[in-house]
């Protein structure tokens, strides 16, 4: 297998591995010793946007693994859309947890990874002792059949995760300029680059058109340099968008899956972080509003004045003390 393409960031204690978990490999890069603290991304990301954290969450005394979510990067690639539901997610994590030697880990998520962090305390609260939420908020499985409620939205135009169910469709959009749509997309999210007031009208796509058709055209965020994003680009141009993709894929199968744990709250201590100018935080309100019922557990909420979507890379000083702050008690570890 390929190795990991460079990092412009300096880590000189990170360590790339492959481990094996029962669905395939999965690529990690790991820094520091201590209680495991594993970082799931988002979409359209890598390992690499937890670059920010690896280091400092090392420093405070703990084992900080960072992963390539199945489909991405150097993790396996399965071909089946179904491969990709949140139960096959949820047992990378616990095989990931596994192959480090570890009983235990503390789960942290970022927008896709959000989610997939969250169930995996739900499906297996015997390994995950603790989850971080960032971005998106926990709400737990219910409700109408997701694709059905998403046809509802937006009128004329079509949300996004409607747009992505198709195989093929959105890559055919995205994969002749990899580069030029991920610069758009984190531009479109990122509180310095986003149209203002407009956020909202990058998740519909216009009748006949493209979800690109939406995106801002100045430059890239102050928190993505031309180095940053040509790791990104590197990576997908190489892989491709399907695997990506395929999380979106399986929302109906996950809701599926998952109605055993209708309306069940995650229970270990927990953390959220999001921005004030995310869409996610403002379309999500009513699941941050309704943590007491469904995190009983929670630590700490915070909403980051003038911060967008990427919020470990637009504020990442604040979010590494956020963090720390919480990891070092809830894991009885002051380092």
């Amino acid at each position: 297998m390929p190795q990991p393409t460079p990092s412009p960031v300096s880590l000189p204690d990170a360590r790339h591995r492959l481990v094996e978990v029962p669905g395939g490999r999965i690529h990690l890069v790991e820094q520091g010793t201590g209680p495991l603290v594993l970082l799931v991304h988002g979409f359209p990301e890598s390992w690499y946007s937890w670059r920010r954290q690896l280091p400092a969450i090392a420093a405070a005394g703990f084992r900080a693994v960072a992963l390539d979510v199945r489909g991405y990067g150097r993790s396996s690639a399965p071909h089946a859309v179904d491969a990709y539901r949140m139960t096959a997610h949820v047992a990378d994590n616990v095989g990931v947890v596994r192959a480090l030697g570890e009983e235990t880990a503390i789960v942290v998520g970022h927008d896709w990874g959000s989610p997939i962090a969250a169930n995996s305390a739900l499906l297996r609260p015997d390994v995950f002792t603790a989850v971080g939420l960032l971005s998106v908020p926990y709400a737990p499985r219910g409700g109408p059949r997701p694709t059905d409620a998403f046809a509802r939205i937006g009128g004329d135009e079509e949300f996004y995760v409607g747009y992505f169910q198709t195989p093929g469709r959105a890559e055919a959009e995205i994969e002749p300029d990899v580069r030029g749509w991920l610069a758009g997309f984190y531009a479109g999210l990122s509180a310095d680059t986003m149209d203002p007031g407009g956020v909202g009208g990058l998740f519909f796509v216009p009748e006949g058109g493209r979800l690109r058709d939406r995106f801002p055209t100045g430059g890239l965020p102050a928190w993505l340099s031309a180095d940053d994003l040509d790791v990104y680009a590197g990576e997908f141009e190489r892989t491709g968008l399907t695997g990506a993709l395929n999380r979106y894929r399986n929302v109906d199968r996950d809701w599926e899956d998952l109605a055993a744990w209708d309306g069940t709250p995650i229970t270990q201590p927990t953390l959220f972080i999001g921005g004030t100018l995310d869409a996610s935080t403002a379309w999500m309100s009513d699941a941050i509003e309704a943590f007491p019922t469904n995190l009983p557990g929670l630590v700490s909420s915070h909403l980051l004045d003038g911060c967008g979507h990427w919020v470990q890379q637009e504020s990442a000083d604040e979010v590494n003390r956020l963090l720390v702050d919480w990891l070092r008690p809830v894991a009885g570890y002051e380092g």
